[in-house]
């Protein structure tokens, strides 16, 4: 049980989509609790794999007391019209933009111990649920983000104390 340091935008790991998990192993379990230990942590929403640096297809998530992980998850339903959504990222720190995310999600996946698993939800959940599925596409945030914001978003990158 360990708490992950945080990947930060610029390393490759966060632009490579992930491997699906074929076997679960100790190995896997041990990344789990890492992910569930990290995402606990005040003011986090979800930890993507890649986050913590290992790119594999898995994410923890911790809303409105909805505390768990997911395996190999995938988009299957989303509902409504994009809407423009703040959001923030672990790995783009100090940064808020609104990035376009639909206001109801459903994903599906497995647990540890190989169950499929349903999560869905609306509003902050559902927008978790994007961004984290993201992070396993090797997508951040600020590519979701309109040509004119996503130019500003970047100029505050560079100009960031941790890029």
């Amino acid at each position: 049980m360990t708490v992950r340091e945080i990947r930060l935008y610029g390393d490759p790991v966060l632009r490579t989509p992930c491997a699906a998990i074929d076997e679960i192993d100790d190995g896997v379990r041990a990344l789990v609790e890492d992910l569930i230990d990290t995402v606990l942590l005040p003011g986090r929403a979800g930890v993507a794999a890649p986050q913590i640096g290992v790119s594999l297809r898995a994410f923890s998530y911790n809303v409105d007391g909805r505390v768990g992980a997911i395996l190999n998850p995938r988009v299957v339903e989303v509902r409504g019209e994009p809407v423009p959504t703040g959001e923030g990222c672990l790995s783009v720190p100090d940064l808020w933009h609104d990035a376009l995310r639909y206001p109801y999600a459903r994903v599906e996946g497995i647990d540890v111990d190989g169950a499929e698993v349903v999560l869905e939800g609306e509003g902050l959940f559902a927008q978790m649920l994007q961004h984290e599925t993201d992070h396993l596409d090797g997508v951040v945030y600020l590519q979701r983000l309109t040509k004119d914001e996503r130019r500003a978003a970047m100029r505050e990158v560079r100009e960031s104390s941790w890029f």
